[in-house]
């Protein structure tokens, strides 16, 4: 029995590429290809994959959300990510939001589809050597405080973020100077920077 894959890929020149490589393996079988989050979880629902196979930074829904969101549904099926992105935060928060894999776009082709093997049959896949830092530094921010500065480092006015996430402007003020401090940031754009850098926005 072939394990049945979705994959959410925003760029179309890797998405192709992914789909191709992966349909040579004789056990594996692409279902459906989302170009972004969002097209990612309708395929998930309408076609019930073992597996869906998603990156991380995507249009309309991360492929983090993606994982929340299939594990709020809870549908039964396994999340991978595939990223360019080696960075300990968002492992963690890859983990925290039920991951099943999270590899490396510049691992060997076979890796990718041993990978998936090992998702499907129970397992977990977590690129080694991200694993073993990721016991280092942990993520000081509140869900609340990245999803304000995730707004600021956009450069959202306190207005436009108070609107946005139904809150007064003080709060925001507040959030952000949680934030801040926590960062050791002189200013939003500083922290925003510093909060992507390590994975956390």
């Amino acid at each position: 029995m072939s394990i049945r894959v979705v994959i959410a890929e925003d760029q179309a020149m890797v998405l192709g590429a992914l789909a191709a490589l992966l349909e040579t393996e004789p056990d594996i079988e692409v279902v459906g290809q989302g170009r972004n989050g969002r097209e990612a979880l309708a395929l998930a629902i309408s076609h019930r994959p073992d597996i869906v196979l998603a990156d991380i930074e995507m249009p309309e829904m991360t492929g983090l959300e993606l994982a929340a969101e299939l594990k709020r549904l809870r549908l039964p099926v396994r999340v991978a990510i595939l990223t360019t992105f080696a960075r300990t935060g968002y492992l963690r928060r890859a983990l925290d939001a039920g991951v099943s894999g999270y590899l490396l776009k510049d691992a060997p082709a076979a890796t990718l589809a041993n990978a998936l093997r090992q998702i499907h049959a129970g397992g977990r896949s977590i690129d080694p050597e991200l694993a073993a830092e990721s016991w280092g530094e942990t993520d000081p921010l509140t869900e609340r405080e990245r999803q304000v500065l995730r707004y600021a480092g956009e450069g959202a006015s306190n207005a436009e973020i108070a609107a946005r996430l139904s809150l007064s402007e003080g709060t925001v003020r507040n959030y952000l100077s949680e934030a801040l401090g926590k960062l050791g940031a002189s200013n939003r754009t500083e922290a925003a920077r510093i909060a992507r850098q390590k994975g956390w926005l």
